[in-house]
């Protein structure tokens, strides 16, 4: 017994030694979190160290222009970094040249307006009977008017500070947030990503017994949360599509497993249920879930609490968890006992990173201008489509023609976007109401106006000045 104790003890050390090793060999990188005081920060970077045998760190900097609330979180990570990877440079700052210097990427998940403005974004359209949601319909127009600025901000401080860096934009409403970067920065080195088809990847893998979504080939068109599946096959060429579609049918998403730690509060649950019902509607495709928000806006406002909203639940939940606990572990002066866990979704994150680092040519969906990728559908649309990935880069995947029913709310959800970057480049009071007018979610230009008018006073500590 002893005897197997001590051979256990040797192997793993032996790999321990080997791990260490590999990573010793390897160019290491510098990366900039650019959101430090999020409440995925931490989750963030426990990630990048489970991943440092294929993504190697040399130093980690967080970046946040709310001094006070990325120290909390800062502080934490930096008791954890030490005790965990003590050789891995480590700081934080709102500086934007001490942030965005000598780094190789920089991870955005920027909220400006943080959740206070989140929830002013939910509560104002449903107190005119419109439905409430983060990136979608009014409120979605509302966080991307706040996130442009901030985006754009953010890639020139990288271009300025480190010319050759990449940056990986997950920053909410992506859609908004793409056709920003592609107007105004057309030329930068920036891929926009979203983590929600990943988490809907994982549970389709799990329907049909598999580990994992990357046992899987799938094709996929549409904008970013707002999409769908139409091709899923296993590694072997088999179809998965008929497996899938039969669990779709009876429970939408919501028997199936996956495991990102995300997604798993009670209003997502119901997300997961509703697919059901979204899928019915062209059940030749699998639909991404925020699609229930455009197709089944009755039933989202009537099951919607005005004075509780999503962003009080996670106000209540994520975010008292995670302060919570960066405050404890700073207490405390360590991180032993931690509840912290790595963000199993935004492995997504470091693989993207290693495609770009180590040119491995995965398929990734990416958040891309059109260009033909979509046969059928307007070329400038920056459309969420699977690419090949490596150090130059990306190259798209076409996707053929698209169906009519999919090409109709495509394109008018699309003018949507466009209208919305537009207003904020001119300065148009006019065209941010014909983007809240053109909304499917929004009943009439009427409440189009009175929902405008609340949401300019709501913002104008953030907003450009409308006319």
């Amino acid at each position: 017994m002893l005897l197997g104790c001590t051979i256990w003890s040797a192997k793993k050390t032996t790999k321990q030694i080997a791990r260490r090793m590999l990573i010793m060999a390897k160019k290491k990188y510098a990366v900039t979190v650019a959101g430090g005081g999020s409440t995925f920060t931490p989750g963030i970077a426990l990630m990048l160290l489970e991943h440092m045998d294929r993504f190697p760190i040399r130093k980690i900097m967080f970046y946040d222009n709310d001094a006070e609330r990325q120290e909390v979180v800062a502080k934490a990570c930096e008791i954890y970094l030490k005790e965990h990877a003590p050789e891995i440079e480590f700081g934080y700052t709102t500086d934007p040249e001490t942030a965005f210097t000598d780094i190789d990427f920089v991870l955005a998940h920027i909220r400006v307006g943080k959740y206070a403005m989140r929830e002013l974004d939910e509560k104002i359209p449903l107190k005119y009977g419109v439905l409430g949601q983060e990136t979608c319909g009014p409120g979605g127009i509302a966080y991307g008017m706040r996130s442009i600025g901030g985006v754009i901000e953010i890639l020139d401080y990288m271009e300025q500070y480190s010319p050759n860096a990449w940056m990986l934009n997950y920053s909410n409403p992506a859609a908004i947030v793409a056709e920003a970067t592609r107007r105004l920065r057309p030329d930068s080195k920036i891929l926009n990503i979203c983590d929600m088809p990943i988490d809907l990847e994982e549970k389709m893998a799990d329907m049909c017994g598999l580990s994992s979504r990357k046992e899987m080939q799938v094709g996929y068109y549409g904008l970013n949360h707002f999409g769908w599946w139409h091709k899923i096959y296993d590694n072997n060429g088999n179809d998965l599509m008929p497996q899938i579609k039969e669990h779709m049918k009876a429970n939408g998403f919501a028997d199936a497993l996956s495991d990102t730690n995300q997604h798993v509060d009670e209003s997502w649950v119901h997300t997961f249920q509703k697919a059901r019902d979204v899928y019915a509607v062209d059940p030749e495709t699998i639909p991404n879930t925020y699609l229930k928000y455009y197709l089944f806006p009755d039933y989202v406002v009537e099951t919607s609490d005005p004075d509780y909203t999503r962003a009080n639940e996670v106000m209540d939940g994520r975010e008292k968890f995670v302060f919570g606990e960066c405050r404890r572990i700073v207490e405390n002066g360590t991180s032993k006992g931690c509840a912290f866990e790595a963000d199993a979704h935004a492995t997504y994150i470091v693989d993207l990173a290693c495609a770009i680092a180590e040119n491995t040519q995965e398929r990734f969906l990416l958040i891309v201008p059109n260009e033909g990728a979509v046969e059928n559908f307007d070329r400038t649309a920056m459309v969420e489509i699977p690419c090949i990935v490596g150090c130059n880069g990306y190259e798209k995947i076409c996707q053929g023609a698209i169906p009519q029913f999919q090409k109709g709310l495509m394109e008018q959800q699309v003018s949507v976007e466009k209208l919305t970057v537009e207003a904020w480049i001119e300065g148009s009071y006019q065209k941010l109401w014909q983007a809240l007018t053109l909304s499917k979610t929004v009943p009439s230009a009427r409440v189009a106006k009175l929902i405008l008018d609340d949401l300019i006073e709501a913002n104008k500590d953030f907003w450009p000045e409308l006319r």
